[in-house]
């Protein structure tokens, strides 16, 4: 999208790793992609909208996860992971372990992609939330992301 610069970094946190709790992290990477003055968003049937991505599996680069995830999720190829754009680290309690504090750590990255060429892949639980693809403009996104 020329003449538009996404760039955040925001910290959110309703939980602190102390002595008392333990942490369960996780390591996500997401997509930031425009094409034709839209930006490539999935939304889901409870009608949330999110970045195309997911978490990191071992010994997996940030680019392999990306690339894998976008695939998917969307169907779309990613042709190339451009440049780092922002991180977000997200702590909760956790919601299976009382004593024990969820860790998000997401990383955004702009990227290219190709022409959609196959059905997406999801999992059970993206499935069951039956994520769909979507592209809507970016002062639509930041309306749906923000509310």
């Amino acid at each position: 999208m020329e003449g538009v610069i996404l760039i955040f970094n925001k910290v959110l946190s309703s939980g602190n790793c102390s002595n008392r709790y333990s942490c369960f992290c996780r390591l996500a990477v997401r997509a930031v992609v425009f094409k034709d003055d839209k930006l490539l968003l999935i939304k889901t049937k409870k009608g949330d909208y999110k970045f195309p991505g997911g978490g990191t599996e071992q010994d997996e680069s940030h680019c392999e996860a990306l690339m894998r995830e976008v695939l998917e999720e969307t169907g779309y190829h990613v042709d190339r992971v451009n440049e780092l754009v922002g991180i977000i680290i997200e702590k909760k309690p956790d919601k299976f372990d009382s004593t024990k504090i969820f860790e998000m750590k997401s990383y955004y990255y702009i990227c290219n992609i190709g022409r959609r060429q196959v059905e997406q892949t999801l999992d059970e639980y993206e499935a069951e939330q039956d994520f769909k693809p979507i592209w809507i403009s970016l002062n639509e996104a930041l309306e749906k992301i923000t509310s």
